[in-house]
């Protein structure tokens, strides 16, 4: 007999577009910068933040508790603090929410960071 496909479990998240990724980059732009010329701003830049650790990079003055949160941003904890820093990081200093981010601008905006 044949499984129901709903008897498989939750569908994969949805593979992410780089180049879509980078548009949904734009409203993160205001505070981090990426590529070659990267530095600290209002927010730390973020080359290389797959694999990082949190509050790892020297040029910017990060939150005690960013410092202190043993984060390392893999692309669920980096998921999961876009959506709600708050509720990642308690006293953290970063104040957007992407939870108006759907899961395909999430996925591009994840498989964005992966090439930095």
């Amino acid at each position: 007999p044949r499984v129901p496909l709903a008897a498989c479990g939750p569908a994969p998240p949805p593979a992410g577009d780089p180049a879509a990724g980078q548009a949904a980059f734009a409203p993160c732009a205001s505070c981090h910068a990426v590529g070659p010329e990267a530095r600290a701003g209002f927010g730390p830049q973020l080359n290389g933040i797959v694999g990082r650790r949190a509050g790892a990079t020297p040029d910017y003055r990060y939150s005690a508790a960013l410092k202190a949160s043993g984060v390392v941003w893999t692309e669920a904890t980096l998921e999961a603090y876009i959506r709600d820093p708050e509720q990642v990081v308690p006293g953290t200093s970063m104040r957007f929410s992407g939870r108006l981010f759907g899961d395909r601008k999430m996925a591009d905006l994840l498989a964005y960071l992966k090439t930095l």
